[in-house]
């Protein structure tokens, strides 16, 4: 369904921190084409279709042509139907009337249906959503080119603070002076496609973010709301707000540093310095398992407490509780430690047969590394270290720990148990050289 309309249009959903500034009235054009936009008219098939995919409805036409599709459709605007491709037998087509014409487009399916990048849990919701793109940008294609030309975003407070959480960041250590080269990326916020409830205004352009859902994209670090297009006008500069870091566990690596303005995760720190208190001669460290529901309690209570949680021994007196807590956020991360975009440098490294040389290729890997995800590696590594130094109590020497922690620490970008289950020994030497040569490597 299209968004409904809203009373407060007048106003603005930007609170903005430069109180002696007013601001403007919202642009409400393209709100108001978006309620004119042609409401979907599903054509169904007065025919039963035999093989019919179980996620299309009565829509669905079968093998027709495009002529065919083109009749059907004839003079009735926002018709839509759905056909299977007939020079291609399983490749499936949205025929939608616009503009007096029919338009095909490939439709695919992965749980949700989608034409591009937008995913819709309907039929309907993309149909509605693409009229109202057609519409919008048929009508005010002009205007929508000009919309950046006049941002209010350097006038309600976004530069101003944006400089000041900026000159209040953590002063760099050597680690991050040595990876200079790289430290864009850290810097960089994530933009994620984002869907808003009810109307929303860029907070860029003042303009509506028209369509059904994923609208526009908001920014992983400070929350900023902007149309994509506008998204390349903002500066690549900001600071996560902590207001919008809901949980410790499940939270993008960076994010979670830069919020608390810190070098590495607190939970790695607390939990790494509570099991070398009194964990470091534990027999199977990190391979045996705790409770899960005492982990998951773990967990919880970093989500909940930050860093002022409680794992002490008088709460949880086996050590692998804490240690499995640990493994649980690594394996949370959605950004892995060893990142997606050196994971492949990685495994090469690991297969170069001369010592030396796979030494200073995995030292050459290592500097890619975004600063956050290279220096929680590199305290790691220490602390394994010092687990391997009590391999006579605790049973584990470097290569359990490879095993242990290879996969944890890094997998695959594509989903493949395939692909995963041949690069695990070298996820496990990988480790195990990290641990080995942590002195010489860091």
């Amino acid at each position: 369904m299209a968004a409904s309309s809203n009373s407060s249009l007048s106003g603005s959903s930007v609170s903005s921190d430069a109180e002696e500034y007013q601001p403007p009235i919202w642009k409400s054009y393209l709100y108001q084409l978006q309620q004119e936009a042609p409401r979907p008219k599903r054509i169904i098939c007065p025919r039963e279709v035999d093989n019919r995919p179980k996620y299309y409805g009565r829509e669905f036409h079968g093998i027709i042509s495009r002529e065919q599709a083109d009749e059907i459709l004839a003079g009735v605007e926002g018709a839509y139907i759905l056909r299977e491709s007939q020079r291609q037998p399983g490749c499936y087509t949205l025929a939608l009337r616009f503009g007096n014409q029919t338009l095909n487009y490939r439709l695919f399916y992965d749980g949700k249906h989608f034409v591009g990048e937008k995913r819709f849990e309907s039929i309907h919701d993309l149909v509605t959503d693409g009229l109202i793109t057609l519409y919008i940008e048929t009508k005010a294609s002009e205007y929508i080119a000009k919309m950046t030309k006049n941002p209010i975003y350097e006038h309600i407070g976004y530069a101003t603070l944006l400089r000041e959480k900026v000159s209040r960041r953590l002063s760099r250590t050597k680690t991050e002076s040595r990876k200079a080269s790289v430290t864009s990326e850290e810097n960089t916020p994530v933009e994620k496609v984002y869907t808003f409830r009810g109307p929303h205004w860029c907070e860029y352009c003042a303009n509506f973010m028209w369509g059904l859902i994923a609208q526009g994209v908001r920014c992983s670090d400070c929350g900023l709301n902007v149309h994509k297009q506008c998204s390349k006008y903002v500066p690549n500069d900001c600071q996560p707000d902590l207001k919008r870091i809901k949980r410790v566990y499940c939270c993008d690596l960076t994010t979670l540093v830069k919020a608390h303005n810190t070098q590495r995760p607190m939970v790695v720190d607390i939990c790494i310095r509570e099991i070398e208190a009194r964990g470091l001669k534990s027999e199977g460290l990190y391979r045996v398992s705790g409770f899960t529901e005492h982990i998951e309690d773990v967990k919880m209570a970093f989500d909940r407490d930050g860093d002022k949680a409680d794992i002490s021994a008088s709460l949880y007196p086996d050590i692998n509780i804490i240690a499995g807590a640990l493994k649980l956020y690594f394996r949370d991360l959605p950004i892995p430690v060893i990142t997606y975009e050196t994971y492949s440098k990685f495994i090469e490294a690991a297969k170069i047969s001369n010592p030396d040389e796979r030494l200073e290729a995995v030292h050459e890997v290592l500097m890619l590394l975004p600063a956050a995800h290279y220096e929680t590696l590199r305290y790691l590594m220490i602390h394994l270290k010092k687990v391997t130094l009590n391999e006579k109590e605790n049973f584990m020497n470097s290569e359990n720990l490879g095993i242990v922690f290879g996969p944890t620490l890094m997998r695959p970008p594509e989903d493949s148990t395939l692909a995963t289950l041949n690069d695990m020994r070298y996820q496990k030497q990988i480790v195990q050289i990290l641990i080995e040569n942590e002195d010489v490597l860091f």
